[in-house]
């Protein structure tokens, strides 16, 4: 680890604000002023002998409390070098960083082959992911398909998924793969927030046909989850992924189904991590599935769930994403977003993952534990302020133009 010393001369420490009612004035700015001129090296990323160093660009960075794993679970992140040697611009990761100033993030990693280009805000800070776990769903649901467990095509009849209230016949028709696309035709209330406006009638959409944001889909599938690999969605996510992976601030204690149980017996299955962990999960899919010499997701399955199922037209997204099997499917031009698939969850929780330049780009807006289970209960109509997709994406495009 770094000496004080080295750590003062890398970086200007701060604490950012994370209350659930984010004011972009709430933010201190700490600026390098007095001293010696920092190099780009020592600006934007610690020598190998500070892995744990907080740095940024200009002087907004992380708290102290990155510089020490919460949990002792995992090793830390490696840090790349020099940037520029990395094949990136400082000039214009400094024009990307300027952008993150008037908005509501509250933490963002670049990850490169691996290594930390870039960092912004605390990293280790553990916070709800909204529906950026959906797709964490995807990457469980993988081992068990290529088991035998799940089967994509069997239907939610099959499996004695039912309502309080009853489901219909043809509702009952609607396969695994349908939900995994949000397109089961299933317009029952969800027992949780969002998704449930302006559903059509039910029992009139054959299921598979039409998609239609709706969360009593993606609470199913944590049921059905549950009922064929016999381990809790939480279980899993501790021995699937965060143990072989080595989260360095998980908790499985912090993991929370919450909901409605008046509208449905299927409640969320919600997810606290923090931006290093994340950005784990988005570097195991970029390296098809394997961590140290193991597979932890099929390759295949991958392949099966990034693949775009309903285009933007159908999803309707104003900011060009498709959808597969519970990742959102990005439509730019741009060569470098080539096969990229993103996690998106409400306020601002998203992961980018770019194979087509081997780069994993975290963001996060956190909101407090408080804020995100009243939310869920029903008890507060209060929306922080977000970070949209479509702000997100362009934060994106700048990272990408920062390349050299």
């Amino acid at each position: 680890m770094a000496t004080s010393q080295s750590l003062q001369a890398s970086a200007a420490l701060m604490i950012e604000p994370n209350d659930g009612q984010h004011s972009n004035q709430n933010f201190t700015r700490n600026r390098m002023t007095a001293g010696p001129t920092l190099s780009r090296r020592a600006v934007l990323a610690a020598s190998a002998a500070s892995t744990f160093a907080a740095v940024s660009l200009v002087g907004k960075t992380v708290s102290a409390a990155d510089t020490i794993p919460c949990v002792a679970t995992g090793k830390p992140w490696k840090t790349a070098g020099d940037v520029e040697v990395a094949g990136w611009s400082f000039a214009k990761l400094r024009e990307m960083e300027a952008k993150l100033y008037p908005m509501a993030t509250t933490s963002m990693m670049i990850a490169q082959g691996g290594e930390v280009v870039y960092r912004y805000g605390n990293l280790s800070d553990v916070s709800y992911l909204a529906s950026a776990r959906k797709s964490i769903m995807s990457m469980l649901f993988g081992r068990y398909i290529a088991e035998g467990k799940i089967d994509l095509d069997m239907t939610i009849g099959e499996i004695a998924i039912d309502e309080n209230d009853g489901l219909l016949p043809l509702e009952k028709t609607a396969k695994v793969k349908d939900l995994l696309t949000s397109s089961s035709g299933v317009y029952h209330a969800a027992g949780s927030p969002g998704g449930n406006e302006n559903t059509p009638e039910r029992g009139k959409t054959k299921p598979g046909s039409v998609f239609l944001y709706n969360n009593w889909d993606f609470n199913v599938l944590g049921a059905i989850f549950e009922k064929r690999t016999g381990k809790t969605v939480f279980e899993a996510l501790k021995e699937d992924l965060a143990d072989p992976l080595g989260f360095e601030d998980f908790d499985i204690n912090r993991q929370r189904m919450m909901g409605y149980e008046n509208q449905s017996r299927y409640l969320a299955y919600h997810l606290f991590l923090s931006a290093r962990d994340m950005a784990r999960l988005g570097q195991l899919m970029l390296q098809g599935g394997k961590w140290g010499g193991r597979t932890i997701v099929p390759e295949s399955w991958i392949a099966e769930s990034t693949e775009m199922r309903f285009t933007p037209e159908q999803t309707k997204s104003k900011e060009g994403l498709g959808y597969g099997y519970l990742w959102w499917i990005p439509t730019s031009s741009d060569p470098a977003f080539k096969g990229s698939y993103l996690m998106n969850g409400n306020f601002g929780q998203f992961v980018l993952c770019l194979p087509a330049i081997d780069t994993v780009i975290v963001h996060r807006r956190a909101v407090t534990d408080e804020f995100a289970i009243a939310r869920n209960q029903g008890k507060t109509t209060y929306e922080p302020t977000k970070v949209s997709a479509g702000d997100f994406l362009k934060i994106a495009e700048a990272v990408v133009a920062a390349r050299t």
